[in-house]
């Protein structure tokens, strides 16, 4: 797939499911035996009552899909299903598209923001690793 940003260049989606820090984490998962709605990763929001929470078209929704911003997961049907987390992400996306940022620009802060992610998480094991007194090298 060729970026939207005229380069002509690949941009490779995020991985499935996460696309930075602040997107990544999203609400707590249940616990067994509690309802899906307490979990928010449970795809159960179809692409009209997402369009409808947001404020956004339905055609918005799909091209994110087909642009892979943003992936939701599918019903036995084929149908689009999201959950609470890919709805906070939706309407980060929404959000930044309207300060006029592409798909293919968003698709890449998005994934950049997930490699900060796992560099802050690995110098953090880095330190707690470290003998006292003794500091992590900066490189």
């Amino acid at each position: 797939m060729s970026g939207a940003d005229g380069a002509g260049a690949p941009v490779a989606p995020p991985p499935v499911g996460v696309a930075g820090e602040a997107w990544v984490t999203g609400g707590p998962r249940s616990t067994p035996g509690a309802s899906p709605l307490d979990d928010w990763h449970a795809p159960i929001f179809t692409v009209g009552q997402v369009a409808s929470m947001l404020q956004v078209q339905p055609a918005f929704l799909r091209r994110l899909d087909a642009e892979q911003v943003v992936t939701p997961a599918r019903s036995g049907g084929g149908q689009r299903r999201y959950s609470r987390v890919e709805i906070d992400r939706v309407a980060q996306v929404a959000s930044l598209a309207s300060e006029g940022l592409t798909l293919a620009g968003i698709r890449r802060l998005m994934v950049l923001e997930l490699e900060v992610a796992g560099l802050r998480r690995d110098l953090a094991e880095a330190r707690s690793r470290r003998p006292p007194g003794q500091a992590v090298p900066d490189s």
